[in-house]
C-alpha cells in the first residue's frame, strides 16, 4: 500500500470526484447527497487552482480515497477566515489519513496567509469531532436543524482553529 498526501491536479478530478460522490450517498458527512456532474466538479476543482487555494487529496495505490481543502469565506472583512471540508471514502477511515490531509491543509492555509479556519460538523458525527479537536479547533456554536436528510434533522458545531 502506497500512501499519499498531495496537492490535488487535473488528473486527479474524476477519483476525486468518485470519491466525493461516495462519500455523499453516505448522507451524513456532506452537504448534498450526491455528487454534482463531472463537469460541474472538474470546473470547481479548476476553479481552486485557478485562485491558488488549497486542496489536498489522499491516494493509495494511485486511488483518490479522500480530499481536504480550505477555502476562503465571502466577505472583505473576513479575507483572513478559510472553511475547511474533507471527505474520506469508508476503506480509508480510522487509519490516520484525515489527520494527514487536515494538517497538510492547514499548513497551506497558514502559508497563505490565513489566520482562521471554520467548519461546521453534524453533532452525532462524533469521531469527526474528536480528530477536529485533536487538530486544535474549538467548538463555538450549535447550530439547531442544519442539516435535514430523508425529513430527519440534524444539529451541527461550529468550530474553529486560530492560528
Amino acid at each position: 500500500m502506497t500512501l499519499k498526501i498531495i496537492p490535488a491536479r487535473e488528473s486527479h478530478f474524476t477519483g476525486l470526484r468518485e470519491a466525493l460522490d461516495v462519500v455523499a450517498r453516505e448522507k451524513r458527512y456532506l452537504l448534498f447527497i450526491q455528487a454534482p456532474p463531472l463537469d460541474q466538479c472538474i470546473a470547481f476543482y479548476r476553479s481552486i487552482q485557478l485562485h491558488g487555494h488549497c486542496q489536498v487529496i489522499a491516494e493509495i495505490d494511485d486511488v483518490v480515497v479522500g480530499w481536504c481543502h480550505v477555502l476562503p469565506v465571502r466577505g472583505e472583512v473576513r479575507v483572513h477566515v478559510g472553511e475547511l471540508g474533507i471527505g474520506l471514502i469508508p476503506s480509508a477511515r480510522h487509519r490516520g489519513i484525515g489527520q494527514m490531509l487536515i494538517q497538510a491543509a492547514i499548513d497551506t492555509a497558514w502559508e497563505k496567509g490565513l489566520s482562521r479556519i471554520e467548519l461546521s460538523v453534524r453533532i452525532d458525527n462524533t469521531n469527526a469531532k474528536a480528530l477536529y479537536e485533536r487538530m486544535g479547533f474549538h467548538t463555538e456554536g450549535v447550530h439547531r436543524q442544519a442539516f435535514q436528510v430523508d425529513g430527519e434533522y440534524f444539529d451541527a458545531l461550529s468550530m474553529a482553529l486560530l492560528r
